[in-house]
């Protein structure tokens, strides 16, 4: 039977499955995703061997255009998720995230892989910068739905999604220094291509995201627009600006997150409860092809090679990369201790750093160490699953430290 075939009729009934379950899934503790990555290994040659595809580690290629529609789609939900004042609004803390909170992940996990798994300081820090992004896609299950708006402070559910947008794009320069450091690429050369990623998708996503939307203004103004269209006009958006990309070689994700603000900047915006769906779509439909692949792909080989090593820096990356960072910085944050704990923890590590390890193993070539991209999927895979599972418990526990932790009446602030 053909692989493709088997696929989808595994993506199709997870798909019918979640729908059926829908209005208590943010109950349980389980998302889309981790769902998906389930019946990936289950469906795997590490259980029933029903799907046959390559191992991760002798086809990485294989993930990477998947990842990166997939982030190009949700970043543009994220970019849409919130009116624009709004997005404004979360500037000041948006940078501290970005310029000191995501440069700390990637050298802490830089730090870690060197004094847990021996690797060399390149190889090391090739995993830092790849899994220092904050995914869109796994954080999508913490911020949105009725769970999650009944119980987390909107600016916060905002800065999370913002950073979660951003900062997959701007990891790119963070990761290519790493691999001009250990390949042949040299300065001058990554950094002109730094700057032509950068400020080529700057560029693309700005025209084409004020192109679109007042392509959309003009079919509002006559009445040719729908909620299902504009829904689906909006992904395509993503898609355009990601083909748009790849031609003229620049970055599509940070591009597709320009277009999505600029879109949002100059669009009616008068229902946005129709682009918020953009992102429930993403995040409950289609993740789940790329989990499912990404199950099947898992190196098991080449963890038990890693051993308990391998483990344990999975587990100190997911605990010391990003908390201690956001506890230190919780002032100029203006985070309350239960914000400080919810926004430290529910930084997950997800498509964002697959998408970085395939690049790394795809320009590097044999000079890659192998363990990189190993152990790189094993800290993937262990982010999907304990974020997964703790996505309705950490809820609860938001609720039981907030009632001891009220935001200050003097300043309206979170103190």
């Amino acid at each position: 039977m053909s692989t493709f075939a088997l696929l989808l009729v595994t993506v199709g009934v997870l798909g019918v499955g979640i729908v059926a379950v829908s209005a208590r899934m943010r109950q349980w503790p389980l998302s889309e995703p981790l769902i998906a990555l389930i019946a990936g290994v289950v469906l795997g040659p590490a259980v029933t061997g029903v799907i046959a595809l390559p191992n991760i580690m002798d086809d990485p290629a294989m993930l990477y255009d998947p990842a990166e529609i997939l982030l190009a789609i949700s970043v543009v939900g994220v970019a849409l998720r919130y009116p624009f004042s709004a997005l404004r609004a979360q500037g000041r803390r948006l940078i501290i995230m970005l310029v000191i909170v995501m440069p700390v992940m990637a050298l802490v996990s830089t730090g870690l892989a060197m004094g847990i798994l021996g690797l060399s300081f390149g190889a090391a820090l090739l995993l830092g910068t790849a899994v220092c992004p904050t995914d869109p896609v796994l954080s999508s299950s913490v911020v949105t739905g009725e769970a999650a708006e009944r119980t987390l402070p909107e600016d916060d559910r905002q800065l999370l999604s913002l950073e979660s947008g951003a900062n997959d794009g701007l990891a790119f320069p963070l990761v290519l220094i790493a691999i001009a450091f250990v390949g042949p690429l040299t300065a001058a050369d990554a950094g002109a291509e730094i700057a032509w990623q950068l400020l080529g998708a700057l560029l693309v996503g700005a025209v084409t995201g004020f192109v679109a939307a007042k392509a959309l203004r003009l079919g509002e103004e006559h009445g040719a627009t729908e909620d299902g269209p504009i829904l689906l006009y909006t992904i395509l958006l993503a898609l355009l600006v990601l083909g748009l990309a790849v031609l003229l070689n620049t970055n599509g994700v940070v591009g597709a997150f320009v277009a999505g603000l600029v879109f949002n900047l100059f669009s009616s915006g008068k229902d946005r409860r129709t682009e918020v769906q953009i992102d429930e779509v993403v995040n409950q439909f289609a993740v789940l092809p790329f989990f499912v692949v990404l199950g099947v792909m898992l190196p098991w080989a080449e963890w038990q090679r890693l051993g308990w090593a391998g483990i344990g820096l999975a587990v100190a990356v997911l605990l010391l990369r990003r908390v201690p960072a956001v506890f230190a910085l919780m002032r100029p944050l203006h985070l309350r201790m239960p914000d400080g704990a919810y926004l430290g923890w529910f930084g997950p590590v997800g498509v964002a750093a697959v998408l970085y390890l395939v690049l790394a193993a795809e320009r590097l070539g044999t000079d890659l160490d192998a363990r990189v991209l190993s152990v790189g999927t094993l800290i993937v895979v262990a982010s999907t699953v304990a974020h997964g599972f703790s996505s309705a418990p950490g809820r609860a526990i938001y609720r039981t430290l907030d009632r001891a932790h009220p935001v200050s009446r003097d300043t309206g602030s979170r103190s």
